[in-house]
């Protein structure tokens, strides 16, 4: 079967291969583009009340088994000491060289059972290392659902939906027949969803309270209807969020979703990753897009300090993949950090603008979601120096403005004007981008969160500035 590395073998870099690949734009899979409007879908998360249907466009994979615990410990950077039962943690898997693979969140069901939900790199590197491995481990992996089914009838294990918003809490008591648990942050409790018994785990996307629960697929139906029913009920203005509307919530509240997985240079245990990974897997067919172009794939990585992830690291573990990396990485002032862009209103019209004259246009801002590759990588310039890089960008109706996440140098200051170069500087063979000319867009560093809200209220530090 054809390999990573056979595809790799085809283009001058892994550079050129991402820069060129013709996937198309990061589809959100099945769920519906908005079921209102988009506008009215991000306002709902902050004014009121909104269901996320979570259960189509993540990875599900589930390891159980005598050694599961010492396995993921293995894995991942993270500390499991406090890792008891019903709890949840965000799961950070790096590579031999330190760099960021991706990130899922686990569930700890039992002693010996996990559950682990996000995009497929991390779940990728999770099933390589069983397979490398003599660990007592069995896995289960459920795949995302297809970007395009085509009519085609689409199954998953579990259903996933997270309630959020000032008016999820009367919902909450309405579809458990009286007042549910208090949950911890990241802690996992049962409550009701009429005649259903359901995990629920607080939790909150767009940096608002919230809960994420899950079930067998087959009363995916039954739960729809009755949290709908529930909030007509009590006449609460509930906002189902389409597939265009829900990939912006991590603006508001700091998560970078997509960093290019650190998986395409390296010798060793990289190598032999490269030659199991399958031709058709994301890390062969994804993209880059923007206007850095480096021929140093390494210069597109990022490590856990710089995504705000360090104080996950369990450095008392007697050893996990990548730690002897991270151990000369930590502190280092080459370590950039993680902040919010907010995209100066009269560029961004003057961008949009062009596509209403004659001549070749700058490139188009989609809204409310401009991304158009799986990984982002747009130059911030000071000056003539470049500073920092935009990773994941799109427009917050909440806010009236443009925002991107990305990391900057230890030396830029919040308030602080940058200038971020929109578009690619030469034309590539992506499907998702027209022609086009580049744009220099002011920015000014933010804080991340950029959400007051979810600055001053939401649990852990994780999506915060980093300092």
């Amino acid at each position: 079967m054809a390999s990573l590395s056979d595809v790799m073998s085809q283009h001058p870099n892994p550079v050129q291969m991402l820069r060129n690949s013709r996937m198309g734009i990061y589809v959100y899979p099945v769920v519906a583009p908005e079921f209102t409007n988009w506008r009215d879908e991000q306002r709902a998360w902050r004014d009121s009340a909104v269901l996320f249907d979570q259960s189509h466009h993540m990875d599900e994979l589930i390891v159980e088994g005598p050694d599961a615990e010492a396995f993921l410990a293995h894995v991942g950077i993270n500390g499991f000491a406090n890792f008891d039962t019903n709890r949840a943690k965000h799961f950070v898997p790096v590579t031999p060289n330190g760099h960021v693979v991706g990130d899922m969140i686990i569930f700890r069901e039992r002693d010996d059972k996990f559950i682990l939900v996000g995009r497929a790199p991390t779940a990728n590197w999770t099933k390589f290392q069983a397979a490398i491995g003599k660990w007592k481990v069995r896995l289960h992996h459920d795949p995302r659902s297809p970007s395009r089914p085509d009519g085609e009838r689409v199954l998953r294990t579990h259903y996933r939906y997270q309630i959020q918003g000032p008016d999820a809490p009367k919902i909450f008591e309405k579809i458990n027949g009286g007042p549910i648990p208090e949950v911890p942050f990241f802690h996992v409790d049962r409550i009701n969803v009429g005649s259903r018994r359901v995990q629920a785990l607080r939790h909150g996307m767009a940096g608002a309270p919230g809960l994420e629960i899950w079930g067998p697929y087959a009363d995916k139906h039954y739960i729809e209807s009755t949290i709908l029913q529930a909030a007509r009920d009590l006449k609460i203005d509930i906002h189902q969020v389409g597939s265009r509307a829900y990939s912006t919530n991590t603006l508001e509240s700091g998560w970078i979703p997509s960093p290019l997985p650190g998986i395409y240079t390296g010798d060793g245990m990289l190598a032999e990753y490269r030659d199991w990974l399958g031709a058709d897997s994301y890390e062969a067919n994804g993209t880059i897009g923007g206007s850095f172009v480096s021929e140093n794939i390494d210069d597109y990585y990022v490590n856990p300090f710089e995504l705000g992830y360090g104080f996950y690291i369990g450095w008392k573990k007697d050893d996990f993949v990548g730690k002897a990396a991270l151990e000369k990485m930590k502190g280092a002032s080459s370590n950039r950090k993680k902040v919010t862009f907010e995209w100066n209103k009269e560029d961004v019209l003057k961008v949009i603008a062009s596509g209403f004259e004659d001549g070749t246009p700058y490139k188009w801002i989609d809204f409310p979601q401009p991304n158009y590759a799986s990984s982002s990588a747009d130059m911030v310039m000071q000056d003539d120096k470049m500073v920092g890089m935009s990773m994941f960008n799109g427009y917050s109706y909440n806010e009236r403005c443009v925002l991107s996440l990305g990391v900057v140098d230890q030396s830029v200051e919040v308030g602080d004007v940058l200038t971020m170069r929109w578009g690619e500087p030469e034309e590539t063979q992506k499907t998702s981008g027209e022609k086009h000319k580049q744009a220099e867009i002011r920015v000014r560093v933010s804080p991340t969160p950029y959400s007051r809200e979810a600055r001053e209220n939401y649990g852990g530090g994780w999506r915060k500035t980093t300092a």
